[in-house]
């Protein structure tokens, strides 16, 4: 389907039916496959056929959805996760072992930066962070021998700072390692890293992708443009033999368009099982299946509420791309040009307490940890996600106690804007 426009892409790409085949894609619920002789099956454990048989590494639901979204990004291959975090984990880990090194952008979504600074840390796997502003030399300088990849998100939650992906990416290809880049904000309607320079493209799908708050999951897209073997002596992992897989040499066997998922597939989703379930993988399709109807009105309303936002006088400040005041807004319309997504953040004057009072009446956004949903949804982070920490604290984060992120749905702008301006009213002087 690469020849097809996006729209065409998100309601046919990854599943074409045979005659008399299922005209929506089929959920297959099994764990597991039947074959009628060892030396079938034998073959699919050695990677010299195709095939199906246990869902926690593969399963046809999930591939089909896989191959959807790799199209949709414009990549080689891809693969499902059962969440956003398991994707990062998965696209890094894949490349990278103790004693390595990554290079990141410091404006990340936190469970991100958390993973990549503690978890993987504790692992022997070291970070050097680097602004998203950073000069080239500033980046350049952030890489040592041991660097393994470069990560960064399109649009950053919940900063919504905007990844210059050309200038990450002639880094990364200079220091002879992949961009991996998180596109879950602007989705590949309205951003497609790869055509940017990105080497691998990851997903929380449970945001726009799915879109109804209905299925948790992940994914990560290949491009198949890095060539792994012109360097091999950085990735043993894909340009040696794997002796917990008979030996393959995945770089060898599956060339540069297979051998990151194969390996990722074959090995990672082998050993900790993180697997997208096939209902989930089911209802991910039909959100891609509107992806393109949706995002525009998402982009639509988020636009509408910054620009209110940002002319009341309750508000210190307004964080979203699409502003042309906003610091991003010409590097946003360099890779995004319809739009970035329907999330903006923004400062009350009041600080805690006029946030406190602002979500308090709040009638149509409703309070959730959740953003990218088709109902608009609101969360002041110093009054939940992050209550324990003092004004002081929360500032030096920066993440101040004033601050609100709102999500825009599919609602009327006209009855969000109103919801906000009486909320906002409540605020006393």
């Amino acid at each position: 389907m690469s020849d097809y426009k996006m729209n065409t892409k998100c309601v046919q790409s990854g599943y074409r039916p045979g005659n008399g085949e299922p005209r929506q894609i089929p959920i297959v619920q099994s764990t597991t496959f039947k074959y009628d002789t060892s030396e079938d099956m034998g073959k699919l454990f050695d990677l010299e056929a195709s095939g199906y048989f246990y869902t926690r590494l593969q399963n046809p639901t999930n591939d089909y959805v896989a191959a959807k979204i790799a199209d949709m990004e414009g990549g080689t291959a891809a693969m499902l996760t059962s969440s956003g975090q398991a994707a990062n984990f998965f696209a890094l880990f894949n490349i990278c072992q103790a004693g390595d090194h990554i290079v990141s952008s410091s404006s990340i979504y936190g469970g991100t930066f958390n993973l990549i600074s503690v978890t993987m840390a504790k692992m022997g796997i070291e970070a050097t962070f680097v602004s998203p502003d950073c000069t080239e030399e500033e980046l350049n300088a952030a890489f040592k021998e041991n660097t393994k990849a470069v990560f960064g998100e399109t649009i950053a939650n919940p900063a919504l700072t905007v990844l210059d992906i050309e200038k990450f990416a002639k880094a990364a290809h200079a220091h002879h390692v992949p961009l991996i880049v998180d596109n879950t904000f602007p989705t590949p309607v309205n951003c497609r890293p790869i055509e940017w320079g990105a080497d691998i493209v990851t997903h929380s799908t449970t945001k726009y992708m799915d879109g109804h708050g209905a299925a948790v999951g992940g994914a990560i897209v290949d491009s198949g443009n890095f060539d792994w073997m012109a360097n091999a002596e950085k990735f043993p992992g894909l340009c040696t033999p794997d002796d917990s897989y008979h030996g393959i040499t995945y770089a060898e066997k599956f060339g540069k368009e297979g051998a990151f998922i194969t390996k990722c597939t074959a090995q990672l989703m082998r050993d900790l099982g993180c697997i997208q379930s096939p209902q989930h993988a089911f209802i991910l399709n039909l959100g891609l299946e509107s992806l393109h109807v949706r995002m525009p009105r998402h982009v639509e309303n988020g636009q509408a509420v910054a620009e209110f936002l940002e002319k009341q006088p309750q508000v210190a400040y307004v964080n979203y791309p699409g502003l042309e005041s906003d610091k991003y807004h010409e590097r946003a319309m360099k890779y995004m040009p319809k739009g970035g997504c329907g999330v903006v953040s923004f400062e009350l004057k009041g600080g805690r307490k006029a946030a406190e009072t602002f979500m308090k009446h709040l009638k149509l956004a409703a309070i959730e940890t959740h953003v990218a949903d088709a109902r608009t949804c609101c969360l002041n982070p110093a009054t939940s996600t992050h209550r324990q920490m003092s004004d002081e604290q929360l500032a030096a984060a920066g993440v101040p106690a004033g601050l609100v992120r709102i999500s825009c749905g599919l609602e009327d702008k006209e009855d969000l804007i109103a919801d906000l301006a009486q909320a906002l009213a409540q605020i006393e002087d």
